[in-house]
């Protein structure tokens, strides 16, 4: 039976690794995951360095979510720690230090504004993670 991955394919422009026939040990990622016998863990890291996620991620959640739908598991990383450190050079005033309320206090706008995208629901079909961990 042939699985139909158009869901894979939606929205995105190129998907890596590409098996080229020079390169025969990559196969394609249809092919890994048609022949897995365990869900995938997909993750997509953020970091919190405002108080609103921005329409650029709503393309990765939404893509989250596909896998999600898939039956695979979306790990959802909170750069906390990257946000606490700003641009260290000083160079950025768009990425500022941030006290660690003000991070904490993002994390959670961010995590209430993908709630209803991802399915927080479901056992085991999202995990939260922070990179201070």
């Amino acid at each position: 039976m042939t699985q139909n991955f158009s869901w894979l394919h939606r929205g995105t422009a190129e998907i890596f690794p590409q098996p080229t026939d020079a390169d025969s040990e990559i196969e394609s990622l249809e092919k890994r995951l048609a022949t897995t016998d365990r869900p995938l863990r997909v993750k997509l890291g953020i970091d919190p360095t405002g108080m609103d996620i921005h329409l650029g991620h709503s393309i990765p959640v939404r893509k989250l979510r596909a896998f999600q739908d898939a039956g695979h598991t979306a790990v959802l990383i909170i750069g906390d720690f990257t946000a606490r450190i700003g641009d260290p050079t000083g160079k950025s005033e768009m990425r500022r230090q941030l006290s660690e309320q003000e991070v904490v206090q993002n994390a959670q706008t961010y995590l209430d504004q993908v709630r209803p995208i991802l399915d927080f629901d479901t056992p085991q079909r999202v995990e939260v993670r922070y990179n201070s961990e």
